[in-house]
């Protein structure tokens, strides 16, 4: 793929485009691309979504300065860059942005002509079409207040640490940080309080709900809400370390390193022609220690 075939949809300036960047070896972005990418797709009216194989289409790449997976880039119907979001992306984040490029309007827009009631009837449809896109991005998904690293009440705190406990990996939305969020989610799923838990789309419930399952429950929390609990940090790295004969551990990737001695590596390794597979050391740090 080419930069004229990515932006030819976009012509007339109508069109606006989603872009992932991604990699075979970097299993994230991978789940990024098979899993957000095509729900995000589906509801985002106006907007292409695009997927692109970082190391392969290596001009796509350089045109847009990517040099991290994975990488989304949010184009303008001119084809300019209007945000992107690289390295160890947060599934909120994305949808916010999506929600953002399709709420933007081109300098030259005409004022809108609609009915003030026909307006809100699909603000409301749009924002329950984005709330179901939030609670199916991810096949765990908290709504909490604040983050998983900065919790803001003492009832999410407790939520994370159990969930971190049990090696489930989820994804969160801080509702702090969007009003509609906050109060739609309440009323589409007629729970009024947070935080609020969901597994494959489905509410579980709250704090009280996930204490009750691991005190009265004969099986780990993880069997209990159907998912596979992460592997232990000595389970990956072992996986790593026979995901190939030759495995090189460095910062960057090895079409962009990072640092000069990985990138020193790399060309000795190239230049011999000798196969490897790599793993970027920057993008989890309990790897790297």
């Amino acid at each position: 793929m080419s930069v004229k075939e990515l932006t030819s949809p976009l012509k007339g300036g109508e069109g606006k485009a989603v872009v992932i960047f991604w990699a075979s070896w970097h299993e994230d972005s991978v789940s990024l691309k098979d899993s957000i990418l095509p729900a995000l797709a589906s509801s985002s009216s106006g907007v292409h979504f695009f997927s692109v194989e970082a190391e392969v289409q290596t001009s796509l790449s350089e045109e847009y300065s990517v040099t991290v997976v994975p990488s989304f880039v949010f184009l303008e119907g001119n084809g300019d860059v209007k945000e992107r979001i690289e390295g160890n992306i947060e599934v909120a984040e994305v949808t916010q942005a999506v929600q953002r490029l399709v709420n933007s309007v081109p300098a030259a827009a005409a004022p809108c002509k609609t009915k003030p009631d026909i307006v809100e009837e699909k603000e409301e449809k749009s924002l329950d079409d984005r709330l179901k896109v939030l609670m199916r991005s991810c096949n765990v998904m908290l709504f909490m207040k604040g983050t998983p690293t900065n919790p803001r009440c003492g009832f999410s705190r407790q939520t994370v640490e159990l969930l971190s406990d049990a090696r489930i990996n989820f994804g969160s939305f801080d509702i702090l940080s969007d009003e509609d969020v906050r109060q739609g989610l309440k009323k589409l799923s007629n729970w009024p309080t947070y935080p609020q838990l969901y597994v494959n789309g489905s509410l579980i419930g709250g704090l009280d709900i996930l204490k009750e399952m691991i005190e009265d429950g004969d099986e780990a929390l993880a069997d209990q809400l159907g998912v596979t609990p992460d592997k232990t940090l000595e389970e990956r790295l072992t996986d790593l370390l026979k995901r190939n004969r030759i495995m090189l551990f460095m910062k960057g990737v090895p079409s962009a390193p990072r640092c000069g001695f990985s990138r020193q590596i790399v060309d000795l390794l190239n230049k011999e022609n000798i196969p490897y597979d790599a793993f970027n050391i920057l993008e989890d740090e309990e790897i790297r220690q």
